[in-house]
């Protein structure tokens, strides 16, 4: 137990008390951003610490960590900012000295001695047997997680991942400062630059080491020398319109190109940072399924099962029943002939989970698809748990399947191996939406739309970004999102009808009709009762929200049933 200014923080039963022994209510992050403060009581903590401790590979905004702040401020009556004081340039810092007391009784000595907090849990609640209270504590747990994750390198569960995720040493990439040919370019040929090495120093399994000034040799971050693995060259152009950006990786031993792609990234739109972020998040995005690819490329791989794959993909995306009962067959038997196949385990388990997504399968054997789903993908984990996607289905199985929590851990492994991972930071929207953390869906989906990787997801996180607004009853903050989605795909009926529950509420009543019966033609037979998702562990604070946007949609004309 922690003792400061009056008050005792109990990491054993998680709860806040002031000096009048009552309990003071704080959320999981709030009390985990206190718990970190009170750890370390006199250092000036950086926002980026504060944000990696309670969000552990979660995109989330400033917004969310003042919210912290202001809520500690209130807890702790710090109206005076005496405790939680601001440290311009550093950060914030808890300003009281700090107790570390046993649960027996007898004083510790003070905190800074003590350990280190992004686990906010005691060994006993960290138990196997006792994984659901990780689920019911939500984000503060999954700091917990989080940090259980790095030190074993696996995040999700052990049985997920099995021993020897780094068998060898991580390969070295030397990123080479980008070049361009005309003056304006050289300022966003070296922002990129910068941008693209930061992220891909955050991949787990590979080493980025800088080059020596004055010279082409790789020299690593310490100042000790290191042999790359791979050189990155890339060369940047503006032809008014776009920026074109062209990238080659070759290996040092041999001076192969093993990879090149072009990135082109639009100048009008947007303004010059969000475009060195798109031109970075562009060529990091495919270079990390490149390096994913090299990284295990000891893997063996089927020709005729990848071909069988890629026309089971084809049918299904022609969105049929019929084409979906064909494509299932012909991965069935592809999995009974290569039963080892991670790549067949992976596309049947996502035929079999759009199948329950469109309701072809009865509800009977929508239960032993997603029983099944869960199995292969459990296995392909097993096999390659750091393939990325293989991780990236196993995210949106469990979104899609309201693990919300679970799927937090499993789309921020998918981070570690490609951070620029823009569908990856949507499904993290998604799971953050239902448990009620609108503020940090909105900031993870504005990730995604400032990475924009692949553009062609772009109309995903633009809706995520509306309805997470919407949520929050900021309809007008609301609007434009939905619009832009809408623009990119006006087929699709879900914007549509989200749309007319905006217009409804913003007195647009006209519009709203016209929009939800746009939506309705492409989705027929939608009500009140089947156009949300399944009410499987969400949040009340979600269900609160959803109800009202159901009552503006019923005043829109939207069947209830």
């Amino acid at each position: 137990m922690l003792r400061f200014a009056g008050f005792e923080l109990d990491r054993a039963r998680i709860e806040l008390r002031g000096p009048d022994g009552e309990a003071i209510k704080l959320r999981p992050q709030t009390f985990a951003m206190l718990t970190l403060f009170a750890a370390n009581a006199g250092r000036a903590l950086s926002k980026r610490e504060l944000m990696e401790a309670v969000w552990p590979n979660v995109h989330v905004g400033d917004d969310s960590l003042f919210k912290c702040i202001r809520e500690l401020r209130t807890a702790l009556g710090d109206d005076r900012r005496q405790l939680i004081k601001l440290v311009p340039g550093h950060g914030y810092r808890l300003d009281a000295e700090v107790m570390n007391e046993p649960a027996g009784g007898a004083a510790a000595p003070p905190a800074d001695s003590a350990e280190p907090v992004a686990n906010v849990a005691t060994e006993a609640e960290l138990a196997k047997p006792r994984w659901s209270r990780f689920v019911q504590r939500g984000p503060a747990a999954l700091a917990a997680v989080a940090v259980l994750g790095a030190a074993f390198g696996f995040a999700i569960a052990a049985p997920m991942f099995g021993p020897g995720l780094f068998i060898s040493r991580p390969p070295a990439i030397a990123v080479m400062p980008i070049t361009g040919s005309e003056a304006d370019t050289v300022p966003t040929a070296a922002a990129v630059t910068i941008r693209l090495a930061d992220g891909l120093a955050k991949i787990e399994n590979i080493r980025v080491v800088t080059p020596e000034a004055g010279s082409d040799s790789p020299q690593a971050a310490s100042a000790r020398p290191a042999q790359a693995d791979f050189v990155l060259s890339s060369e940047l152009q503006n032809t008014g319109p776009t920026w074109e950006l062209r990238a080659r990786l070759t290996r040092t031993a041999t001076k192969e190109v093993v990879w090149s792609a072009p990135v082109s990234v639009a100048t009008g739109e947007t303004d010059l940072a969000l475009q060195q972020s798109r031109l970075a998040a562009g060529l990091g995005h495919l270079l990390a399924l490149r390096l994913n690819e090299l990284v295990q490329a000891g893997v063996p791989t089927d020709g005729a099962a990848k071909g069988v794959v890629e026309q089971a993909t084809a049918q299904i995306n022609q969105t049929s029943k019929e084409r979906f009962a064909a494509a299932q067959t012909m991965l069935e038997k592809a999995l009974g002939d290569h039963p080892d196949n991670v790549d067949i385990q992976v596309a049947l388990a996502a035929l079999q989970l759009r199948g329950i997504q469109m309701v072809w399968y009865s509800p009977a054997d929508a239960a032993a698809a997603e029983k099944n789903a869960k199995a292969m993908l459990e296995r392909a984990l097993r096999s390659r748990p750091v393939s990325i996607p293989v991780l990236q289905a196993y995210c949106r199985f469990l979104n899609a399947t309201n693990a919300f929590t679970e799927s937090l851990v499993a789309c921020a492994r998918t981070l570690a191996f490609d951070p620029w991972d823009g569908m990856a930071l949507y499904h993290i929207g998604l799971a953050q939406l239902p448990l009620g953390r609108f503020e940090d869906a909105l900031a993870t989906f504005k990730q995604a739309d400032r990475f924009d990787t692949p553009p062609v997801s772009r109309w995903t996180w633009l809706l995520g970004a509306g309805v997470s607004y919407l949520m929050m009853g900021r309809d007008e903050e609301a609007l434009p999102w939905l619009q832009r989605s809408v623009a990119i795909t006006p087929a699709s009926g879900r914007p549509l009808v989200l749309l007319a529950a905006v217009y409804q509420r913003l007195g647009r009543t006209d519009e709203a009709h016209a929009a939800l019966t746009q939506g309705l033609k492409l989705r027929p037979g939608s009500t009140v009762s089947n156009i949300g998702i399944p009410t499987k562990n969400v949040s009340a604070a979600y269900m609160e929200a959803r109800g009202r946007i159901e009552q503006a949609l019923i005043a829109a004309g939207l069947p209830e049933r």
